[in-house]
């Protein structure tokens, strides 16, 4: 099938990707008097004396704002918010599909960090969480952090968290599977972006050590870099103080995470990794690698994020989950020890004698999914303190 060809003229036909249904009966005076005037004025003054019960007696519990500037969208670039709403509202439709989450896609005419930020602020007391999509490195960080820093529910950039969850979950599993223990591998990312910083800090939360991370201009070694995240990275990464290339930091190396571009990995750089090497090679469509040639210059376990390869790495392992848990229990946020929680819960549905080469991860249409990052997730919303409930 040509999938470009087909999706677009299933598009043409769908007219769009989600729609509104209402949930009560609008068909008698009476239905009409409960739903709207007057009855409506009751909740109205209820929510007036008790902000929470804004999400008691309304459907703000159950639903997320999927959020972009059109800066990132994809692997297409900066191609605007409204050529983003394809994504946008394909995204809503996964969360429905896989967490039972409504969501609603806005497509922001703004690069500009503030005027997001307030817009955001200004709608986020209609929705019980934010996903951020699709916004380019470094604004997505500021915008991330100024939003966290003023609003009372969930903000999450999925391009970061998501990625860095499902990650996390992979590198657990690949390395029970070639028998490596998590604080000795010797790991290394390439790509300096959005998910890049964001699986280094998320790894190195799950026990990483030895990390090195590349960009198109070799490993990130300068913590006066102008780039405050790069130049943070530099400082928390690379204990030993190696420069170089790609290649000088893949050279016996037990990790190789891409985050990256088409084909910027060999089958030499592959070659020169320790035994038993693990390569997830994610840039999508075209991944760093092809799996054939990775498997062919020794590796032991390839991972991509394409669904026609084993071991797709896919964010909807994880968004749909996240959301439904941390909305489950009116979480204020969404933080470290609850992304925690979803990468371990989702490397916990392979079981120990199920885990191979060729299956890392539970398949995206897994039914156990869901639910079971689900619930890792408001436990620990609640035992870290962000639970409302």
């Amino acid at each position: 099938m040509n999938y470009a060809e087909e999706s677009l003229r299933l598009h043409g036909e769908w007219k769009g990707k989600i729609e509104v249904v209402s949930r009560v009966p609008v068909k008698s005076k009476e239905d009409l008097s409960l739903a709207y005037t007057p009855g409506v004025a009751q909740p109205c003054l209820e929510i007036q004396k008790d902000y929470d019960k804004s999400f008691t007696l309304t459907r703000r519990s159950n639903l997320v704002a999927v959020i972009t500037d059109g800066t990132a969208v994809l692997g297409l670039g900066d191609i605007g918010p409204e050529a983003g709403m394809p994504v946008m509202e394909g995204k809503c439709a996964l969360f429905k599909a896989f967490g039972d989450v409504d969501a609603f896609p806005l497509c922001v005419r703004s690069k500009d960090v503030d005027e997001i930020v307030r817009t955001v602020y200004l709608i986020s007391g209609s929705f019980g969480g934010i996903n951020l999509e699709d916004i380019a490195a470094p604004r997505c960080f500021e915008i991330e952090r100024k939003l966290k820093e003023i609003c009372d529910i969930p903000i999450f950039h999925d391009d970061q968290h998501g990625t860095a969850i499902v990650v996390g979950a992979a590198l657990i599993n690949a390395l029970r599977a070639v028998k490596k223990e998590i604080g000795e591998a010797k790991v290394v990312i390439n790509g300096a972006g959005a998910a890049g910083i964001a699986i280094a800090r998320h790894i190195m939360d799950l026990g990483v050590k030895h990390l090195k991370i590349a960009d198109s201009k070799g490993i990130l070694s300068d913590p006066e870099s102008p780039n405050p995240a790069k130049a943070e990275m530099a400082r928390i990464t690379n204990p030993e103080g190696f420069s170089g290339r790609l290649a000088d930091a893949m050279a016996g190396a037990d990790v190789f995470i891409g985050v990256s571009a088409p084909h910027v990995v060999t089958r030499e750089m592959v070659a020169s990794m320790a035994p038993g090497a693990v390569v997830l090679a994610m840039a999508n469509p075209v991944p760093e690698i092809e799996p054939a040639d990775a498997l062919a210059a020794g590796a032991a376990i390839v991972g991509t994020g394409r669904s026609d390869h084993p071991n797709q790495i896919n964010n909807v392992l994880v968004f749909p989950g996240v959301f439904r848990g941390a909305l489950d229990v009116r979480a204020r946020d969404i933080n470290q020890p609850m992304k925690l929680a979803a990468s371990r819960a989702l490397a916990d549905l392979v079981e120990p004698d199920q885990l191979s080469s060729e299956y890392i991860l539970p398949a995206a249409f897994d039914p156990r999914v869901g639910p079971a990052v689900a619930k890792a997730v408001a436990q620990a919303a609640r035992d870290s303190g962000v639970a409302r409930i």
